[in-house]
Parts: structure tokens; sequence; C-alpha cells
């Protein structure tokens, strides 16, 4: 029940996801961080089965650190949505990974930019998107509420709508989820909102300092 949304904002982007690891009927863990910093202005974050999650996301990771490394200058967002894209594409006939990537970052000329990658290695740039079972709750809410020049309260407010809805309607929805954001100051964790009690859903927020 795995749900993974985005929005692009004035000057940022917003990436959003749970936090449960989970199996069959089992929840391993509700602390599973699937948006990963991919360098200091990239947000990727995925769904997916967990072992190509993991190992797919950080073979992206490392492969952008080598780049920057090698030029001693990083990729910038559009170059690494169509990296991450092409690795997909070349996996898709040999051993395919499982994988739905909302891609985020922020370029110093371009501003913020958001993509879409799904597992047969589609790729679109989106102003708003979403995957997993989440997103037959979220899209309708965005294109209702979504518009360009959306604040930070704002794509976060709408963020929190999404998995507001997602508790409520998801016949068995994640119980936690992390927001982060990429700007011009770099990308880091916002928040997160955590469902605590045995019964009641009481939204927790944890503000991560800069």
């Amino acid at each position: 029940m795995e749900c993974v949304l985005g929005v692009v904002g004035r000057d940022f982007a917003v990436v959003a996801a749970d936090t449960s690891a989970v199996q069959s009927i089992l929840v391993h863990k509700t602390d599973e961080d699937k948006v990963m910093v991919l360098d200091s202005h990239k947000l990727m974050g995925a769904s997916g089965e967990p072992g190509d999650r993991v190992q797919f996301t950080e073979f992206i990771q490392k492969n952008l650190h080598l780049y920057q490394f090698r030029n001693t200058i990083p990729l910038s967002t559009a170059a690494a949505a169509n990296f991450t894209r092409g690795e997909l594409a070349t996996a898709l006939r040999k051993n395919p990974y499982m994988v739905n990537i909302i891609l985020g970052g922020y370029d110093k000329d371009v501003g913020a930019s958001l993509y879409y990658i799904d597992y047969i290695a589609t790729l679109h740039k989106i102003d708003k998107g979403a995957f997993g079972y989440g997103s037959y709750f979220c899209l309708s809410l965005m294109d209702k509420l979504y518009h360009p020049d959306m604040t930070v309260e704002e794509a976060v407010d709408l963020v929190d709508k999404c998995i507001k809805e997602i508790r409520l309607r998801l016949v068995v929805a994640p119980q936690n989820f992390v927001i982060k954001i990429v700007d011009k100051d770099g990308a880091r964790e916002y928040a997160r909102r955590e469902l605590v009690g045995d019964n009641a859903p009481v939204d927790a927020a944890i503000t991560v300092a800069a």
C-alpha cells in the first residue's frame, strides 16, 4: 500500500512518501525512508518492490556522486531524470526493476522541477503527481487544489490533505509519512506526519531544522 507524491511550487519542490515496510499482511517497520536525497539539490521518492527500490535508488545516487566527482559539476535535474530513465530502459529487457519514481530537484538557472518515471521507463516532466494506491485519492485533490505559484505552506497543506484522504479512504492505509523539500537552500527533510495512539489518527508534525 505504498504512496509517493510530489508537487512543484513557486521556487521549490516537495516530495512525500509513506514510511511503511510491508510484506503480505505484515508491517515490518513504520520508519522506512523512501525519499532519498540524491545530492545537495535533488530528491528521489520511490515505490515498488523493497529490494529493487533500495538497490536502484542507491545505484542512481552513487552514479550521480561519481559523475560529480569526475567532472566537478553535478548533473542537472533534467539530466538526472534522463539518466534514471535510461537505466530503467536498459534493465527493462534484462532484469527489470519494479520501481516507480518521483524525482524533484532545484537548478540555479531553471528553478524547481519534478519528473515522473515509472517501472517501464516512461518519463514525464510534471507539476504534480503520485504513485501507489494513494494516487487514486491524491490526483483528484491535486487537480482541484494545485496552482503553479504555491507557497511552501500551501504545498505542504495540499500534501497534508492527500495524507488525510489516504488515511480516511484506503482500506489498509500507511500510518506514517515523511515530507521532504528541495529549493535554492538544498534538499532536506521538512516534516513527518505520524499516526499516534491505538485507534485515533493524530497528526504529529516533527519539523526538522534546516
